[in-house]
């Protein structure tokens, strides 16, 4: 069955009322749910925004930017996506209004069209779907699972909604299948769970000609069954076919609550695919109650400069959500936005951690807060795990508080320093454009034997994923290693500096590269993994 196009199912999820419901986690653990019965499942996210990437976007408007092998710079539900499904997936597994429009535009520059008249329909929808189809013969899959961003009645979704409508019909009842997310609130005045919202939610849906196949209702509570009733009499839904999907302590729960209730049996039902036996979820549940029920506890902290939206390092919470399992302990994630340790005695609010993440992010905006934590973590022997900008401010930190260059810096920030010890990439200087041209994706990492990073990885020789458009200037690199900071991690030539270790200090480490898009809920980042472990060996002294 395996990539037959004749056989090709797919799960389309959509969302109504408002964002933010957990579509993506939805569609991963349907997906988790379909793997675990033995099918090969791949998944597409489409997101109706004009840019052809999320890679030029502030943090505060779309979450953080989620990197892939090949470089492309994706929505974070890819991470969601591979995170779930102990998969790898490419540029092409994520759809956006910019890049459907630049190639029909483009084909149509070229002539492609033969004076065809291009419109929406059909040339738009047929790009949707050429996309959508392609990647599942690509991927080889059984089931590829196509979550759509936004909300029903969007005008932006409109031309990807009409899309799926036509691949309903075009491939099938069976092979085409729609799953609905939607709200049901609790008005506090009279604390009973509405159902209007998802009865107008649903309406628009099915006036576009899409029926909802299965709805998965959110609520902060589980729904009883006359609310159950209620909806699936006027969605025009089984009732077994309404599922309640109350909020979670942790998302790596939803598997089991949607297990629980059926789902993927009546979705293997519903596409009449037959003999697929019920997994027990053995190692799923252990992972999860690892994580809920764990005794011992650690406080890290995450110091960045757009704490107020969690999502901007989603792929660090999930990291540390992932060696709290492997390690049965609980870690609470300490926000401190970096700009609050510029304070008279802010400072402090560090000493009640066990360790610290200094993430990535660009422009001069909270440096100086991020500096002074890593000036505390190597002062006070606090475990310190530095990422992307955290590795160049951790050499920057070091230059002038250990070397004595006062005017060490970065060249992003001040252009004119008079030690440049972070430089511009070869390459970067004549760039017009700023989208999908920094040092982006898979690359391999050179380690040297008898340092912490090498202790760490247990190899010589790694992949870990990439997005810098600056690097430690090659000018300095004796000069800083002579004075302590070892470079442990370089790249295939021994010119690029990868990782930096203190070697007189508990966990003093930080990559150039974002260990966190390739961790995983069984195999946790093995940086966040050893600053897990150097802050629980640290706090039980």
């Amino acid at each position: 069955m395996v990539g037959s196009r004749e056989d090709m199912k797919y799960i389309v999820v959509t969302g109504g009322v408002l964002s933010g419901l957990g579509k993506g986690i939805t569609a991963s653990s349907i997906g988790r749910l379909l793997k675990e019965r033995g099918m090969k499942v791949s998944a597409v996210k489409i997101d109706p925004y004009l840019n052809c990437d999320a890679g030029t976007m502030n943090p505060y408007q779309h979450g953080e930017v989620y990197v892939l092998d090949d470089g492309a710079e994706a929505d974070l539900d890819l991470g969601n996506y591979e995170r779930f499904l102990n998969i790898n997936l490419g540029k092409d597994n994520n759809i956006t209004t910019g890049k459907v429009y630049r190639h029909v535009i483009e084909l149509e520059r070229k002539g492609e069209f033969l004076g065809e008249t291009v419109q929406i329909i059909p040339h738009i929808t047929n790009e949707i779907k050429r996309r959508i189809k392609e990647e599942g013969y690509k991927a080889r899959c059984d089931v590829l699972i196509i979550e759509l961003g936004g909300t029903v009645g969007d005008i932006e979704s409109m031309p990807f909604l009409e899309a799926v409508r036509q691949l309903h019909t075009e491939s099938g009842h069976d092979s085409c299948i729609f799953v609905h997310t939607t709200l049901v609130p609790v008005m506090s005045v009279v604390g009973e769970q509405k159902t209007k919202p998802t009865q107008h939610s649903v309406k628009e849906l099915r006036s576009i000609g899409i029926q909802p196949d299965i709805i998965v209702a959110r609520a902060n509570k589980v729904l009883p069954s006359d609310i159950k009733g209620k909806i699936a009499m006027f969605c025009d839904v089984p009732t077994r076919a309404v599922v309640s999907c109350p909020n979670a302590k942790s998302i790596y729960e939803v598997p089991l609550i949607l297990e629980e209730q059926g789902v993927a049996d009546y979705i293997l039902e519903r596409m009449g695919i037959h003999g697929k036996p019920a997994p027990e979820l053995k190692a799923w549940k252990r992972y999860v109650n690892n994580i809920l029920e764990s005794k011992r506890e650690l406080n890290i902290a995450i110091v960045g400069k757009y704490t107020k939206l969690k999502d901007s390092y989603l792929s660090h919470i999930e990291a540390l959500a992932h060696c709290s399992a492997q390690l049965k302990v609980r870690i609470n994630i300490v926000w401190v936005e970096s700009d609050s340790l510029l304070k008279k005695n802010k400072v402090k609010k560090l000493e009640k951690v066990d360790g610290i993440i200094i993430p990535g992010g660009f422009g001069g905006r909270g440096k100086k807060g991020k500096i002074r934590a890593i000036t505390f973590a190597r002062e006070n022997k606090v475990p310190l795990l530095g990422v992307c900008l955290g590795f160049q401010l951790s050499v920057i930190e070091f230059c002038r508080n250990v070397m004595g260059l006062e005017g060490a810096d970065s060249a992003e920030f001040d252009s004119e320093c008079s030690d440049p010890v972070i430089n511009l990439l070869p390459g970067q200087k004549d760039l017009k454009e700023m989208g999908g041209n920094m040092r982006l994706g898979s690359h391999d990492i050179f380690i040297s034997k008898g340092t912490k990073a090498h202790a760490t990885y247990g190899l010589d020789e790694i992949k870990e994923r990439h997005r810098h458009r600056y690097e430690v200037n090659p000018k300095y690199h004796e000069r800083i290693e002579n004075a302590g900071l070892k470079f442990s991690g370089k790249d295939e030539l021994g010119e690029r500096m990868e990782i930096a270790e203190l070697e007189d200090h508990p966990f003093f480490v930080a990559s150039q590269f974002h260990p966190e898009f390739k961790s995983r809920p069984m195999k946790p980042s093995p940086l966040h993994l050893a600053l897990v472990k150097a802050a629980m060996k640290s706090k039980g002294k």
